[in-house]
């Protein structure tokens, strides 16, 4: 007579049944937390899609918002990715497709002050200096946008800042009213490494950028109306 196999009754059988359901819904869950986590990431590439250009292909407006990063140690030069940013600016109102440039960065950071820098950058670059406009409370990415429309009454504009980057700026400034289309700054000295290390930061950056944009936080500074930006456009 043929005996029977084990049954999912027997006890092997059937521990050997609740780990594959213990990991299958380990599995499960664990597909589900990455989505989750990955949902403000999915947010800022996909709202950001149809507005980011190279910068040959940036569409003509009147200002140009460029976000600060780290100065170099000598705290009187831009480090790399904002001298690639600067240049970028810099060409896009060379060929007609900017006026003025807002600087907006971090008058205080620990590396120097962004905006002073920023401009003067622009000024060896052979931008007239009355076509630069600094914001030195653009403490953050959020902070910049929302300073942008609320103290310097922009409504349309580019936003120059490097491709890891570039569309969790734009996502947060379109979210913010702000009309803008990014374009990609050069980032010379950007290896593979650091591209990777930078995008990296940024997937995480998105979560508070998503949760800042639901709750509507103000910016950290708070400032009256500057007419500087429409000043530098009728000069």
């Amino acid at each position: 007579m043929t005996t029977a196999g084990p049954s999912v009754t027997d006890p092997p059988s059937r521990a050997r049944w609740w780990r594959r359901r213990r990991t299958r819904a380990a599995a499960l869950g664990l597909a589900v937390a990455l989505l989750v986590a990955s949902l403000p990431w999915l947010w800022t590439t996909i709202s950001a899609r149809g507005h980011v250009h190279a910068e040959a292909d940036a569409p003509a407006v009147d200002v140009v918002i460029v976000l600060g990063t780290a100065v170099a140690a000598d705290r009187r030069r831009p480090g790399e990715r904002l001298a690639g940013r600067l240049e970028t600016a810099a060409e896009l109102v060379n060929s007609g497709r900017a006026r003025v440039v807002l600087v907006s960065g971090d008058g205080g950071g620990t590396s120097g002050d962004e905006p002073a820098v920023m401009t003067s950058y622009l000024t060896d670059l052979g931008i007239d200096p009355r076509r630069v406009v600094a914001d030195p409370h653009g403490l953050d990415t959020y902070d910049s946008c929302a300073r942008a429309r609320e103290v310097y009454g922009i409504e349309r504009a580019l936003i120059v800042t490097q491709s890891y980057h570039v569309s969790r700026a734009v996502t947060l400034c379109r979210h913010l009213g702000l009309d803008v289309d990014g374009v990609t700054a050069r980032c010379t000295g950007c290896g593979p490494a650091l591209l990777v290390e930078k995008s990296v930061r940024d997937y995480f950056a998105s979560g508070k950028a998503a949760w800042d944009a639901v709750l509507g936080r103000p910016p950290a500074v708070r400032s009256p109306e500057n007419p500087a930006v429409r000043d530098a456009l009728r000069g």
